[in-house]
This record gives structure tokens, sequence and C-alpha cells, in this order.
């Protein structure tokens, strides 16, 4: 993947599931590097926000853990045992080989990725946005968590400006399925001058 290829503003835009395996397929051995390169760090800010919350309580489910760094940064925060579920194998053996998750598996999309209350939380740190999991993903994630439990997950600039990532939100809010106890904007790729908003929803 070259360089324009990678942060291209087309990156956060709508795409097929095969099209997104396909994108991290060919990114996954430069993921890390090239990421870090932007100034990554919402999955920082996620994990001390959620750490809180938390309280020691686990285990945790990294939804879309990719090649782990998240899963790095919840660790850092002393959360755990992380449980990590990707839909892409290349992705998943970089992450693997981080030793940060007490188990990985592929992940199937549209399912859901656990039994109902398996998971305290469930965090989905850049993954239910344009150009990965569609909106409909944080509805599925949030009726995966008994009462109580908790949804930490993010939306960068580019997915805050559509309407149906930010309704999704407010859905769960006004149907009564979740309450929202924390949303600060940040940094998101702080070189490339991007933000983010970390969200903490608690299921009711």
């Amino acid at each position: 993947m070259s360089e324009k290829q990678k942060f291209d503003p087309s990156l956060w835009s709508d795409r097929s599931v095969e099209e997104t395996q396909t994108l991290y397929r060919d990114w996954a051995a430069n993921y890390d590097t090239d990421v870090a390169e932007k100034g990554y760090v919402t999955p920082f800010r996620l994990a001390k926000a959620l750490a809180p919350y938390l309280a020691g309580r686990g285990p945790v489910l990294d939804f879309g853990c990719g090649t782990g760094v998240s899963g790095g940064a919840l660790r850092s925060e002393g959360i755990g045992p992380i449980h990590g579920t990707d839909i892409t194998p290349e992705m998943l053996e970089i992450a693997r080989a981080k030793g940060a998750y007490e188990r990985l598996w592929l992940g199937t999309p549209g399912s859901p990725p656990c039994a109902p209350g398996e998971y305290q939380a469930i965090v989905a740190a850049g993954v239910v946005s344009l150009g990965a999991a569609p909106p409909e993903t944080l509805a599925t994630l949030a009726n995966s968590l008994a009462p109580g439990g908790l949804l930490a997950f993010s939306y960068n600039d580019p997915t805050l400006l559509d309407a149906r990532y930010v309704g999704q939100v407010q859905a769960l809010i006004s149907d009564g399925i979740a309450e929202q106890i924390f949303r600060e904007h940040g940094p998101h790729f702080s070189g490339l001058d991007m933000g983010s908003d970390i969200f903490i929803l608690q299921r009711l």
C-alpha cells in the first residue's frame, strides 16, 4: 500500500467487508509503524478513560483488535485480562506475537462477538467508523453486554460528521439500552490534525 493510499481521505469512506479485509491484509506488516508515525493516540486515550470505570473488573474484549495496538494500550493502564477478535487473519498474527492477549480469534463480520454478558467491557478503538465496521455494529456490541457492562469506542472526525453513526449512539440512549457516562474530544492522528471522540456507554 502506497503512502498516498494509507492516509488518503478515501480511507475514511464506505467500503465492503471484502474490501476492508483486503485493505488491512495488505497493510498488516507496516500498520504499526505507519500509524505511529502519524501520531495515532486514540487507543491510549480510550484506555486511560476506561480504566477508572472498570476498577479492576475483567475480562475485557478488544473488538477489531487489529495488530494489537489497543491491547497494548489497555494493558499499559492495568486493564485485563484482555481477549481480542478481528476479521483479518494477517492482523491477528501480529497481535498474537505481542503477548498482550490471553485469547484471540478470527471474527465473523456482522455476528455478535461473544455470548451476552461474557465480558465486563467491550472496547472498539477506531473500529466502528467510516471505512471499517458499519454503524449498526454499535447495537450488536451493546446487546452483547449484560446490564452494567461498558462499551468504550471512538469516532474519528469524519465519522462524527456522518449522521448514521451519531444516530446509532443517540438511538441506544433514547431506546433505554445504554446511558452515556463519558465523552471527550481529543487527538486521533495528531500528525494529520485529525481528532476523535471517546465514548463510554453503560448497558442498562
